[in-house]
């Protein structure tokens, strides 16, 4: 291929990204508008959007009126293009989501793991087994998914012939998830942190709309937090920290990692049952299973006692830890997501804010929303959805099967 002939392809490949992310993100818009925000020609919009109608990518739906002339056809991605799979791997459960590429739920299935082994074996079994019931579910064939995106909560390196994911909460240290999924994950596979994920899907579809910087929380056993910026027509992006190890009192309880007085030792799920069992008072909870037990305690949190009191030092603890985020990132959003936040974040929320403010430097707290997440209990699975949409909307191109 001639050096003409690969800037060709990289310019109509590049102009082909360009107008899908903005119409996927932006959408629905006419060609004028794409004109607009692009910047490039009307003539190279009209080949563009001609290629990816003829490639059943978008489609005209509607349209709108237009000044003085005929109305303009506008443009939307076609949700039945293509579907994805997005897998939440969690300490207390593998959760595994159908959505469209548009990220529209269409069937999930739970594992719950609180009685069962974590060792990579058993957790990949339930992730190809997630994958065939949700396909089957739908009667999709599993081999004409768009891609498979997996969450981890740790971090994944790339090796020279896949990746390796170190997870020290569920004692991974270079398991190569990749390889135990390839003989029945057979379209292509992406694996990466489950907070990064998330907050990517809560700027795309939830409570980070809006915002230009958000810090999204995971909140569980662990805790996690990403910052995430746009999305826009040019950069999305989504990074991760180890906030939950951050050392909120010095000399504090002993935390997982090692050391003492992290932020996960005081507001991680494990962490606020134990302080809840140490109080005088306050009746056994009988529930099984983490989740159940916060649940439990979330119920019984409504009146007064231990229960509310627990809540209300958990509270306090999680504005600390905002408050440090932002007086280190200025971000405009903080959004609470996961399981955790799930059940107790509609108790907490006033509390927290108010533990935020007192903390925070007045200048940035001004500028400053808190809000709990809005995808409800398939966030993080959602997320992880995103990594082969991601892939697909950077290159304007469907994928190619592994």
């Amino acid at each position: 291929m001639t050096l003409a002939m690969r800037q060709t392809r990289d310019l109509r490949r590049r102009n082909r990204a360009v107008l899908l992310s903005l119409i996927y993100h932006q959408g629905p818009a006419s060609r004028v508008e794409l004109v607009q925000a692009s910047g490039l020609s009307s003539g190279s919009v009209s080949n563009v959007v001609g290629d990816l109608v003829s490639d059943g990518m978008i489609a005209e739906f509607g349209s709108e009126d237009s000044d003085g002339g005929r109305p303009r056809a506008l443009l939307r991605v076609r949700p039945e293009f293509g579907k994805v799979v997005g897998v939440d791997i969690g300490e207390t459960h593998v959760q595994v989501g159908l959505f469209d590429w548009t990220l529209r739920r269409i069937a999930t299935t739970t594992f719950g793991i609180a009685e069962t082994s974590l060792e990579p074996e058993a957790v990949a079994w339930m992730v190809s087994a997630g994958i065939a019931k949700v396909t089957a579910e739908a009667g999709v064939d599993p081999g004409s998914l768009l891609g498979v995106g997996v969450g981890v909560p740790g971090a994944v390196q790339p090796t020279e012939t896949g990746t390796a994911v170190h997870a020290p909460t569920l004692r991974w240290s270079g398991v190569r998830l990749d390889r135990m999924l390839e003989e029945s994950v057979t379209v292509p596979l992406y694996i990466d942190n489950c907070a990064r994920t998330l907050g990517q899907a809560e700027m795309w579809r939830g409570a980070g709309r809006g915002a230009s910087r958000s810090v999204v929380a995971l909140l569980g056993v662990g805790i996690g937090a990403a910052l995430a910026t746009g999305p826009d027509s040019r950069e999305s992006t989504s990074s991760t920290s180890e906030w939950g190890h951050t050392v909120i009192m010095a000399g504090g309880a002993p935390c997982r990692c090692g050391s003492r007085g992290c932020l996960e030792a005081y507001v991680g799920a494990e962490a606020v049952l134990s302080r809840y069992a140490a109080l005088a008072g306050g009746e056994p909870i009988e529930a099984v299973g983490t989740e159940a037990r916060l649940a439990e305690l979330a119920a019984r949190a409504a009146g007064p006692g231990p229960a509310a009191s627990v809540l209300e030092t958990t509270a306090e603890y999680l504005g600390i830890g905002i408050a440090n985020l932002v007086n280190l990132l200025s971000p405009d959003r903080v959004v609470l997501a996961g399981w955790v936040a799930e059940v107790i974040g509609p108790q907490i929320l006033p509390a927290v804010r108010a533990a935020a403010r007192r903390h925070t430097l007045p200048y940035l707290y001004g500028q400053l929303r808190i809000q709990l997440g809005e995808l409800g209990t398939d966030a993080v699975a959602l997320g992880a959805a995103t990594l082969p949409v991601v892939q697909i909307l950077s290159t304007g191109e469907p994928p190619q099967s592994r």
